[in-house]
């Protein structure tokens, strides 16, 4: 079986990529599983720029197939906010229900024209020859205005997806793999390395 390690200690992001490369007969590792603690400074400018640099990272140490993914949520009401620093921003340790309260907070009195946002999650695939691959995608919708539902994580609870008329962590895992930002990445590079049968 071809093994992948996935540059990620999210459990949450674990179980979703594996869900989706579950019938290609590729095996997903979390770092941990690998056996890899490396200290990885994303300080890159996009969210392509701060994935290559997990991916080389844990390709480098492990000699083996790498993905990391970079994603995080862009409000256009907040100048793009909290964009490539979604994990970080209000801190690391801040929980994203606070978070949370503070975008729709700072969204309060906006029109829901004005109210757009995106998930957007780009992936970059790094292969020990030193060849890589990178996809993105985004997933659109608009700040709601409250938290709803139980079935995502982070941002998920205030993101409004208007073609499903529910919030993103209302939706099925299936129902929001189909749609999201990291399942259309994801499935963006199940298909290219099909094309490279690794």
């Amino acid at each position: 079986m071809k093994k992948i390690i996935f540059a990620t200690g999210n459990q949450d992001k674990l179980r979703e990529i594996r869900e989706i490369l579950a019938d290609t007969g590729i095996e997903v590792e979390s770092m941990k599983e690998a056996g890899i603690d490396v200290e990885i400074i994303e300080d890159g400018s996009t969210f392509a720029e701060n994935a290559a640099i997990k991916a080389r990272a844990v390709c480098k140490a492990s000699g083996e197939i790498a993905i990391a993914d970079d994603s995080g949520l862009v409000v256009d009401a907040m100048n793009g906010e909290p964009g490539i620093y979604s994990a970080r921003w209000m801190g690391e340790e801040t929980s994203y229900r606070v978070k949370n309260a503070e975008i729709l907070k700072r969204l309060e009195g906006v029109p829901d024209e004005k109210r757009s946002a995106r998930f957007v999650c780009a992936m970059v695939c790094v292969f020990p020859d030193g060849r890589e691959i990178v996809c993105e995608d985004t997933f659109e919708g608009r700040i709601g205005y409250r938290e709803a539902g139980e079935n995502g994580f982070g941002y998920d609870p205030i993101f409004f997806v208007p073609e499903k008329n529910r919030y993103s962590a209302e939706l099925p895992r299936e129902e929001k793999n189909a749609i999201s930002h990291r399942g259309k990445a994801l499935r963006r590079m199940r298909a290219e390395l099909e094309k490279v049968q690794i």
